[in-house]
């Protein structure tokens, strides 16, 4: 089921969630032990992050540096198989630019096709990937627009080398949003624009960078109607549970922390991850008090303070589902 029919044909605010595959050499079995706490909310869809091979370095003993290039958490195909026939849940594999061919690309969605998913988010990725050689015949998707266009294709049986009677992929794609606006982008105007562009080149519906600020999301959502954008927008929440996240999340996403929020944990640090808690909370319902149709969280390995926030909330969650 498509993530798009989830959402048209629930009547309740849908709970999803964003994981992360094992490092390389670790057990699946952690990823299953999170899955197995998450699943009391009865996720429609859990979205699987994926990872470029990256570059590092070690020295030798006789002195000299040898480079190494590997793939620090591969595996999201296999995760995701695991998801849909283990728990029943759509899995949402992330498609993305960085560090992968175009061929690479239709070959991981020729897989994902024959497994029965039917969801992907296309995304560029994080710019440290190792950089693949490209020609004429081998080539990279450099930006999400492409990405969804190549998919798009394939949803129309298109495929990179020209195929008689080839099958059509019928995959729902999504795409992210910036309600801060993406880092490159000048203005929010231009990054809106570009938006709008994934959209018309055949995106689904869009998911949201984190945000700690409501009002910046309903601005996004707004600024994103005005310019015609009508797929559904979901937010993407994630909880601070450290005094270390009022710098990391701030430099590694681009984003802004409300001064009251960054301000009670700075004078509290031993309480971060009880303040964040509370913050969320406070969030989720108000976005939920605002018409907001679901709530996507980015859990990553950890989904014990976004169960404790969703327990506090759930008799909220039931009496919002029953007006």
């Amino acid at each position: 089921m498509k993530v798009t029919e989830f959402y048209e044909q629930s009547d309740e605010p849908l709970i999803s969630f964003e994981i992360i595959p094992p490092r390389r050499g670790k057990s699946i079995s952690g990823v299953f032990e999170a899955l197995d706490q998450v699943m009391a909310y009865r996720p429609p869809f859990i979205d699987v992050t994926s990872h470029a091979a990256e570059a590092y370095y070690e020295e030798l003993d006789n002195g000299d540096i040898k480079r190494h290039i590997k793939r620090k958490r591969p595996g999201t195909i296999g995760l995701c198989a695991a998801i849909k026939h283990r728990y029943e849940v759509e899995p949402v594999p992330h498609i993305i630019c960085k560090g992968f061919t175009r061929e690479e690309t239709e070959d991981a969605l020729i897989e994902l096709n024959y497994l029965g998913i039917q969801n992907v988010l296309a995304i560029r990725g994080d710019d440290h990937g190792t950089p693949k050689p490209y020609n004429r015949i081998r080539e990279t998707n450099e930006y999400a627009i492409d990405l969804v266009k190549q998919i798009r294709r394939m949803n129309n049986g298109i495929y990179l080398e020209k195929l008689i009677d080839a099958d059509s992929t019928n995959f729902c794609i999504g795409v992210g949003g910036y309600p801060e606006k993406h880092f490159e982008a000048p203005n929010m105007g231009w990054d809106i624009k570009r938006l709008k562009e994934k959209v018309d080149a055949g995106a689904d519906y869009i998911v949201t960078q984190m945000f700690f600020d409501n009002q910046v999301f309903f601005d996004f959502v707004k600024k994103c109607r005005e310019a015609g954008i009508e797929v559904p927008i979901i937010p993407g929440l994630k909880l601070i549970t450290s005094f270390n996240h009022l710098t990391s999340l701030p430099r590694s996403f681009f984003l802004s922390l409300p001064e009251p929020l960054s301000h009670e944990i700075s004078l509290y640090p031993e309480r971060a991850r009880e303040i964040g808690i509370e913050w969320g909370t406070k969030q989720c319902n108000e976005l939920l008090d605002n018409g907001v149709q679901g709530l996507h969280f980015y859990i990553m390995a950890n989904p014990s303070p976004v169960i404790k926030l969703l327990d506090s909330m759930k008799t909220g969650l039931k009496s919002r589902s029953s007006r």
